[in-house]
């Protein structure tokens, strides 16, 4: 039997599969293919891999003999249970030191669960965030790898070679993030980002249609306008491409689409996390109840004819004038979205015990990735300025930054609400910046009334670090309940 010449093995030829494989076999890589329905295989070397090096198995038992050591088998399946499986299958064809990638959207914790049960095992995992859709998948997407770091250099050449290139200085957007599930924490929290940007770009939306009365054209125009600007972004781009996209019958096809916003969860953990770790991820929580509300499509119709709001919903201002605070409210807003987020991955590292490089997290998403936009060169500037930044605010290029925008995203916010608009994401951002900025908020008063009807107790300006309980009633007595942090 001749000697086994593949580099890679990659289980699961869906879209994203085959396309990764493709992109594989573009650089030089040898990829062994294997589906659980096996003639996906045959049909996919007679047809998409027709002409190339890429081979095919028909058993997890082939798959793995087809494989140079230490083996690295890739799987790009439906998360949960079926990673699982596959992994079992695959243990008894492997030997101590070969390494299973998991490529799928798997929540953190399960690919930390992962990475202990095989190293105690003797074997290496990866659980690695990929992002860019199918097009990323084909031509370069972004890669966030996590795991064993012994497995970092038996996969480095083959993932930052297929990885997406930054426009400007040609790297790779991959990097290693760190240990344990690291790697899929850092896509959840760009995923989480994703929703809010999503979210904002569709308020506006909703702004220019329902407030300022403009044509699906004039939006499509105003969107590829903006993404000439700070604006630079994927989202952006696809945002104008969509608003100007007919039907057959030269309507706009987003005017036919239900508003219903699904979702498959990754929004919802970083907002679950954010929440665990006590870190304010408001923008993305937003996000993420604005499609809970959108789903309730019939409660909301039945709603629209009971309860009222503003008679007149029209701006009435300088509408040239109103836009361009418009794009400016979104850039703060971004802004603040980033920041959030980072704030999260941070906690988390301290956490976890990931040293995670913010500098280079930013660099990963630069390019090939659906939140990859222009402003990540500053973000990666910021923090390889000052890798221990506390806060993407503090960074005086984003201090200038924000402080230029909020006179336009404060007329925003107002009018909107003014004039019965939701706006939930670009409000809840903007009073997460004047919360942050405030070296007081009321939570004086909380500490008061929490110690008053449950003897909570409280500390003072003066001693920090001491609890005390008053008898606010003369009833209620001296002693305090015991203090804990949910």
């Amino acid at each position: 039997m001749s000697a086994p010449t593949g580099d890679i093995g990659l289980i699961g030829l869906a879209v994203m599969g085959q396309n990764l494989i493709l992109n594989m076999d573009d650089h030089g890589f040898t990829v062994v293919a294997y589906n659980r329905t096996t003639s996906k295989v045959d049909d996919f070397l007679a047809q998409e891999a027709k002409g190339t090096k890429i081979q095919g198995a028909h058993s997890i038992e082939e798959l793995c003999s087809k494989l140079k050591t230490p083996r690295k088998v890739m799987l790009l399946v439906k998360a949960g249970q079926p990673v699982d499986d596959f992994i079992e299958q695959l243990l008894p064809h492997l030997e101590k030191g070969d390494l299973i990638i998991d490529g799928g959207n798997s929540h953190y914790p399960d690919t930390t669960r992962r990475a202990k049960y095989l190293e105690d095992k003797g074997f290496l995992f990866v659980g690695t965030g990929v992002s860019g859709g199918e097009e990323g998948a084909r031509y370069g997407p972004s890669l966030m790898p996590g795991g064993s770091p012994q497995a970092w250099p038996l996969i480095k050449d083959i993932f930052q070679a297929v990885a997406a290139k930054t426009t400007d200085t040609n790297e790779p957007c991959c990097d290693w993030v760190g240990e344990g599930g690291s790697g899929h924490y850092v896509k959840m929290v760009h995923n989480g980002i994703e929703y809010g940007d999503m979210q904002i770009m569709a308020e506006a939306y909703d702004i220019m249609k329902n407030l300022l009365g403009m044509s699906y054209d004039e939006m499509a125009q105003t969107f590829t306008e903006w993404n000439k600007t700070e604006l630079d972004s994927y989202l952006v781009e696809i945002t104008a491409k969509v608003l100007a996209f007919k039907d057959t019958d030269g309507k706009p096809i987003v005017e036919k689409i239900r508003d219903a916003a699904g979702q498959k969860g990754t929004g919802k953990w970083t907002a679950i996390s954010a929440l665990d770790l006590g870190i304010p991820v408001t923008l993305v929580s937003e996000a993420v109840f604005a499609r809970c509300l959108s789903a309730l499509k019939d409660e909301r119709v039945a709603a629209s004819k009971i309860l009222r709001g503003p008679e007149n919903v029209h701006f009435s201002g300088d509408k040239k004038s109103f836009l361009e605070d418009l794009r400016q409210a979104l850039y703060a807003a971004k802004i603040i979205s980033y920041a959030q987020g980072f704030m999260e991955l941070r906690a988390a590292g301290e956490e976890y015990k990931w040293k995670l490089n913010f500098g280079g997290i930013a660099l990963m998403w630069r390019g090939g990735c659906i939140i990859r936009s222009a402003f990540l060169r500053d973000i990666n500037n910021a923090f390889k300025t000052k890798p221990d930044l506390k806060n993407l605010l503090l960074d005086p290029f984003f201090t200038k930054a924000i402080h230029a925008t909020l006179p336009h995203y404060r007329r925003v916010a107002s009018q909107s609400i003014l004039l019965g608009v939701p706006v939930p994401a670009l409000t809840s951002a903007l009073s997460f910046y004047d919360g942050y900025r405030s070296a007081r908020v009321p939570a004086n008063l909380i500490q008061a009334q929490r110690d008053f009807f449950g003897a909570h107790s409280y500390s003072t300006l003066e001693k920090p670090d001491v609890y005390v309980h008053t008898n606010w009633t003369g009833t209620g007595g001296r002693v305090a309940s015991s203090t804990y942090n949910a």
